[in-house]
């Protein structure tokens, strides 16, 4: 990323710039980027081409200023840290479905980031509901975080609360764990960028994906709460967790909820496509 970029995307964020990589900037961006930047699927249904290189996110997220699904949103995101100066790595995940099952390979990309003051976070804008600020890496014990009482812990049937199956457990692979529920369990082994190509072509086009099953836009509000647009419904969470819901009538009410609490310009509504 050039000087302009860096500028462009904090701007995005409503963030100055920091003066050194230090876990409190980590945590401001962290927040902005959850409340600035949303969690969406929408190029899948609109036959956008999803293509995972740094300028094409770039000009996505921030030319465009629009959203993306994880390798999107972690990827653009771990650029903008290496660029302030962060020791990024990028991280595979595998994402816990029902039963307990794990997900394909590269089904989840996140962020191991070391400070210059704190030691190594895991950074990860891009799992939608999950943590609102980087969790510690090398912490075993709860983390208290505005999204939930969090844990890292070393894999495992046990350490995940899941019994059988027949997913291989690699030595260094690490649990990670929302409410004492396994959400994803990550490899410690750095990839690149293009390792996750095949992961989103999957999400993009299998009709196992729940991506392409669903249509989904989603943030963080200024209040820790998160709003949500699933095809038409509207879902508020409060903080405290309390929901309320509601169905807009009109496609000029779903063009406008996108413009206004998503700043997403769409000139049609989106509409729901299987697979290609």
């Amino acid at each position: 990323m050039n000087s302009a970029q860096v500028d462009a995307y904090l701007r995005r964020l409503g963030a100055e710039h920091p003066a050194w990589p230090t876990v409190d900037v980590l945590r401001e961006l962290h927040l902005r980027h959850l409340r600035a930047v949303p969690f969406e699927n929408l190029s899948i249904h609109l036959g956008e081409e999803i293509v995972l290189e740094e300028k094409r996110l770039l000009d996505k997220v921030v030319g465009a200023r629009r959203g993306g699904f994880c390798y999107e949103l972690n990827g653009s995101f771990g650029a903008l840290l290496a660029a302030l100066g962060y020791d990024v790595t990028l991280l595979a995940g595998r994402v816990y479905g029902d039963g307990g099952r794990l997900g394909v390979p590269y089904d989840h990309l996140a962020l191991r980031v070391r400070t210059v003051d704190g030691g190594d976070w895991l950074a990860d804008v891009g799992f939608g509901a999950h943590s609102h600020l980087p969790l510690a890496f090398g912490e075993r014990g709860e983390q208290e975080d505005p999204g939930g009482a969090f844990r890292i812990v070393e894999a495992g049937p046990d350490a995940a609360g899941v019994r059988g199956g027949h997913d291989t457990v690699e030595a260094a692979d690490l649990d990670v764990i929302r409410d004492g529920r396994a959400q994803y369990r990550l490899e410690v082994r750095p990839r690149t960028l293009g390792d996750f190509a095949v992961g989103a072509w999957w999400h993009s086009t299998s009709p196992e994906s729940h991506f392409t099953r669903s249509l989904v836009c989603s943030r963080v509000t200024g209040d820790g709460g998160r709003i949500t647009l699933s095809g038409r419904k509207v879902t508020s969470t409060a903080a405290d967790g309390t929901k309320e819901e509601r169905e807009l009538a009109t496609d000029e009410e779903v063009l406008g909820m996108y413009r206004e609490d998503f700043g997403i310009e769409l000139g049609g509504v989106p509409v729901l496509r299987r697979s290609v």
